[in-house]
């Protein structure tokens, strides 16, 4: 097997997970693609990564169902020896819409990925780490509660940032870090997944710096909090945001 440093990315097939694993790959780690469901675009990722001269590894699996992330992280261990970094970055949101429309099938299915995906495969990545770092992506909604657009969104990032600071305090013995990063109005496709592909460019001229971000950006702050340069840095967290 390689002896390169080893990477999960969980929806690393698209946007910020798919830049986060294009500058690991960069950094010479072997690179672990987790999706859901969209295999040509992973599977894009895979061959640029492999064209570096590093492993790519794809994991298919719904990281809301703890019977998928067991069978991943189980097809994990058949194909490399070590876990180096945990990066929780997939995530779901649906079209925008206040609270008083949202019924309870929305809100389980946005916290059952957002939040209840993350405890899952931060747990099993802590069985095999030695030492090691997880980085949390969560978002500028966590402070700004996201009104009449995303509050089940906006809440389920909040939980990741408590998530965050406690699991930091309570693996810190072990070696392992943990941080997060708030990515802002960033050009991605989920905001057409969360019902305005154009969103960005909607906001971006009430940000202090006047523009959306971009993933490569939010990837070079994930990639600094898992690097040996953040190595005293824990339950810390970076906005991306554009001064938002």
């Amino acid at each position: 097997m390689s002896m390169n440093p080893v990477v999960l990315i969980t929806g690393g097939g698209r946007g910020i997970g798919a830049a986060t694993a294009k500058l690991f790959a960069k950094h010479g780690y072997d690179v672990c693609i987790n999706y859901k469901s969209d295999h040509a675009s992973a599977e894009q990722v895979a061959d640029e990564i492999n064209a570096l001269g590093v492993n790519a590894y794809l994991l298919q699996a719904d990281i809301a169902d703890e019977q998928q992330v067991l069978a991943m992280f189980a097809k994990l261990d058949t194909q490399v020896s070590r876990l180096d970094v945990l990066v929780n970055n997939a995530a779901m949101m649906m079209p925008q819409m206040t609270l008083l429309e949202m019924d309870a099938k929305r809100i389980n299915a946005i916290l059952s990925c957002n939040v209840t995906g993350a405890f899952l495969c931060a747990r099993e990545a802590i069985k095999r780490m030695d030492k090691g770092s997880i980085v949390n992506v969560s978002s500028g909604a966590s402070r700004t509660g996201s009104p009449n657009e995303y509050l089940d969104y906006a809440a389920s990032k909040g939980a990741l940032d408590t998530f965050t600071i406690g699991l930091a305090k309570e693996v810190a013995s072990k070696g392992i870090r943990v941080n997060g990063v708030r990515p802002g109005l960033i050009y991605t496709d989920m905001h057409r997944d969360g019902g305005e592909a154009n969103r960005v460019d909607r906001l971006k001229s009430k940000l202090p710096l006047g523009r959306g971000g971009e993933a490569e950006e939010v990837a070079s702050a994930i990639y600094f909090l898992a690097s040996e340069q953040a190595s005293f840095t824990t339950g810390s967290f970076i906005d991306v945001s554009g001064g938002l």
